[in-house]
């Protein structure tokens, strides 16, 4: 979901789950890597029922007008996360150089999640619901940023409406896919996600890839997802560096 010191950092929803493109460390330096191409969207297999098709914005970041079809695909992903009330985990996280990390992640709706990484890595991303901080346990040290400079708070906020509050930068479905990805009205929040959710036997979030706003990306695959799992809400309590334990809320 982030990258910091070179390392992606994961996200929710997010990828989220957003839940966020790229956000940098103060004192770090974006990775060098070229940014890798963005995952495509599977069509559906040749003489499947039901027809693939999906719309893109060419250029700019206008937007694209909804036709009724698309439009309904975007209010599925809207009611989607209106319907999530608590998620957990895992994941696994595929920064643009392709570097893979996975841990385990859980979701409080509105607005709060943590990404606990597996070791070697000792980071956690912890979202309270205002504030997201990116800690690293080993160096003792965190970077905090406000949850609503990122482009998860469209997907976590109290009342989900992408059509009324995102621009909708592509629309994609297929027989048992919907994808959607979209970017913040504010200019305030740079970059976008892209969301991925299986329609079948139900509709469920699969991954996102965020984009920064230099362009890299990074992909984050869920699994094992419980929905409705039985949240501890003082997990996502954001704890001084020194007083966080190494240890997963699961």
């Amino acid at each position: 979901m982030w990258s910091a010191k070179g390392v992606g950092l994961g996200v929710l929803l997010a990828a989220a789950a957003g839940l966020v493109p790229a956000v940098y460390a103060q004192d770090a330096k974006p990775p060098q890597a070229a940014p890798a191409a963005q995952p495509a969207a599977p069509a559906a297999a040749p003489g499947a029922a039901g027809t693939a098709w999906s719309a893109e914005v060419s250029a700019g970041n206008q937007g694209i007008a909804l036709d009724d079809a698309q439009l309904k695909v975007v209010r599925a992903v809207s009611d989607y996360f209106n319907g999530v009330t608590s998620l957990k985990g895992s994941f696994v996280q595929t920064t643009s150089d392709q570097k893979k990390m996975k841990g385990k992640f859980s979701l409080l709706r509105p607005g709060k999640f943590r990404f606990d990484y597996s070791l070697p890595s000792k980071q956690i991303i912890i979202s309270d619901g205002e504030y997201l901080a990116i800690q690293d346990l080993d160096l003792r040290n965190e970077d905090r940023i406000a949850l609503d400079q990122t482009p998860f708070r469209l997907l976590l906020r109290k009342d989900v409406d992408l059509a009324r509050d995102a621009k909708i930068m592509e629309v994609q479905q297929a027989d048992d896919l919907m994808v959607v990805a979209l970017q913040d009205k504010s200019p305030d929040t740079p970059g976008r996600i892209k969301v991925y959710l299986s329609t079948s036997p139900g509709v469920e979030l699969k991954e996102w890839v965020t984009t920064d706003a230099q362009g890299v990306e990074t992909r984050v695959e869920i699994g094992d997802v419980e929905r409705d799992a039985k949240l501890d809400p003082a997990a996502f309590k954001i704890q001084g560096v020194s007083n966080n334990p190494l240890q997963s809320p699961h």
